[in-house]
């Protein structure tokens, strides 16, 4: 320490004649700037030269991390009611469309002459009534007659009522505001109920990405939690977790959750395919010390993790139990109410034998 005084006492020596020389106060306050910084990092160092770290307890958190791929969470197929030929196709796969939209639509002409013949059938039976009712009054018909006539009228409106239907569902309209998946039918094709036209999905909260736990990493996540996302040209996004599946796959033993994307501008679906980082901090009940790596000395006979301690400016090894380890960080075993240690985290293997507590 004395070696530093003496150095530093020196450079402001120099210092004084420069600013005696070019009278400047702006390099005068940089040199005391200069000298008490140094000083400073100076009584940071210890005189053994090795660098010490406060390490409290704290809850353990883990870090998962999966990848998976970007997709859509639901898609809907569309089909016509009735058979026909395709006349309108008014979308493609990757347009865009908004709700009410006529997306494609059949023939009508055979459907609207079965709706216009089954309402004068209507007509007709409902003017059959009528004059039923007019020929009872004289006595000239029977009761049979119009209950009969007026049977005729409940079934030939139903009859019209799915002709309706039928011509209303020869044409498709969009459901939601969304995008077109996939196109399976062209212009002019005959169209059946049981082909599907169009596969269509959601913008609005429906991309999701799908990765797989073991069973002791689903207990660290639960319903609504928030994760970060990682899409490469998009950076990082939040997330949240949608989906937890009640039991194991049986045959890769693994849980399948969901992470929901939010509804923001950069997650349309051109990223739909695209590969996806999750990061899941989990916060577990276990108290840990979080130690850098590079603070274990080495591991004994009994599997105890061996650190240099400081205790009365005095550096002891001790043993603590192992808790986890990982590329940057030592996890040793702690309780809420353990006290703080003083780790040697840089410099141990510089210290001389003799001077190590054990």
């Amino acid at each position: 320490m004395v070696y530093w005084i003496s150095y530093y006492f020196k450079t402001m020596k120099i210092h004084l004649l420069l600013l005696l020389r070019y009278k400047s106060i702006s390099l005068f306050l940089t040199s005391l700037l200069c000298f008490f910084g140094a000083v400073s990092s100076a009584q940071n160092m210890n005189s053994e030269g090795y660098q010490l770290s406060q390490i409290d307890p704290e809850p353990y958190t883990q870090v998962i991390k999966r990848a998976g791929k970007v997709n859509f969470k639901r898609t809907v197929n569309l089909s016509f009611k009735t058979a026909g030929f395709l006349t309108q196709l008014n979308v493609d796969e990757g347009d865009l469309f908004t709700q009410k939209q006529l997306l494609a639509a059949l023939d009508v002409k055979e459907l609207l002459a079965q709706k216009n013949a089954t309402f004068a059938r209507l007509l007709q039976a409902k003017r059959n009534v009528k004059r039923i009712k007019t020929l009872l009054e004289k006595n000239l018909s029977s009761q049979r007659e119009l209950d009969d006539a007026l049977t005729a009228v409940d079934t030939t409106r139903a009859t019209y009522s799915v002709a309706n239907y039928n011509f209303e569902k020869a044409q498709i309209f969009a459901p939601f505001n969304g995008i077109v998946v996939t196109r399976n039918t062209e212009l002019g094709e005959l169209q059946s109920p049981s082909t599907k036209a169009l596969q269509i999905a959601a913008l609005d909260n429906n991309l999701i990405v799908r990765v797989a736990l073991t069973a002791k990493e689903i207990s660290f996540v639960h319903l609504n939690q928030k994760v970060k996302v990682h899409i490469a040209h998009f950076g990082l996004i939040d997330g949240q977790i949608s989906k937890i599946p009640a039991m194991a796959d049986s045959h890769t033993h693994l849980f399948a959750i969901e992470v929901l994307l939010p509804a923001l501008s950069f997650t349309r679906p051109l990223i739909v395919g695209q590969f996806a980082k999750i990061l899941i901090y989990a916060q577990s009940q276990d108290f840990v010390y979080r130690i850098p790596i590079e603070a274990l000395n080495a591991v004994d006979k009994y599997g105890q993790a061996l650190i240099i301690v400081e205790k009365n400016n005095k550096p002891i090894q001790e043993p603590h139990a192992i808790y986890k380890i990982d590329n940057e960080y030592l996890y040793l075993q702690a309780d809420k109410n353990s006290p703080s240690l003083a780790v040697i985290t840089q410099g141990w293997n510089k210290l001389s034998l003799h001077s190590i507590e054990r």
